[in-house]
């Protein structure tokens, strides 16, 4: 279970940084970044964890807890689908995270100390970074932030799934599941999907062939 033994090795505030959606053939990537302004209570603590290890129902009660707190600062990044078919999936995290990071500076009317990142690769952000792996399971400040980007992103592929039913956007968010690639073989790509990423790319490659 994640802690706040990292939060607490600086002085001053620190951030916890994660996106959600690196892997998915449609959709953006989000990112999250979250500041406790004071270690989060046993409560808040207790519902907090790595967002894919949470069923639905505890991710949603933990989001809403997290919007709740007033110990809690917290903001949004995203990288659009034209972004991630432009500068690669890992520099479109990286660009969702620095947007994140922004709107927490804006709103705290100051930069943390530090960001504590999920993953092994940082972006360039004004202040000290380091780097976690898997740090959703060991950060709570990552843990509430994987929770955030989580939540929102799948909310926002179920209201794109009312436009675009065929694919099952609601229940994988944007995956490449069995009911996925079947509705992209039947239906053809939109444009929310990725056209850099594979089996989508390799769709237009054989329509361009075939033409």
């Amino acid at each position: 279970m994640p802690d706040y033994s990292l939060e607490e090795q600086y002085d001053g505030l620190v951030a916890g940084v994660d996106e959600v959606g690196r892997g998915p053939l449609a959709g953006p990537v989000v990112a999250a970044a979250v500041v406790f302004r004071r270690p989060p209570s046993a409560f808040l603590a207790g519902l907090l964890d790595d967002s894919k290890k949470l069923t639905v129902r505890r991710r949603e009660k933990a989001y809403a807890a997290l919007l709740d707190d007033d110990t809690v600062c917290a903001a949004l990044g995203a990288a659009s689908v034209p972004e991630i078919d432009r500068l690669n999936i890992g520099q479109a995290c990286h660009l969702a995270m620095q947007r994140a990071m922004h709107r927490l500076a804006e709103e705290l009317g100051t930069w943390p100390v530090a960001a504590l990142i999920d993953g092994n690769r940082a972006p360039q952000l004004p202040c000290t970074v380091q780097t976690v792996v898997k740090g959703d399971s060991k950060s709570l400040s990552i843990a509430a932030a994987s929770i955030l980007a989580k939540v929102v992103r799948d909310r926002l592929m179920a209201r794109l799934a009312v436009r675009h039913g065929e694919y099952g956007w609601e229940r994988n968010a944007g995956y490449g599941t069995a009911l996925h690639l079947t509705g992209l073989k039947e239906e053809g790509i939109t444009l929310h999907h990725r056209r850099s990423f594979a089996p989508v790319k390799q769709m237009i490659a054989a329509k361009v062939h075939a033409a």
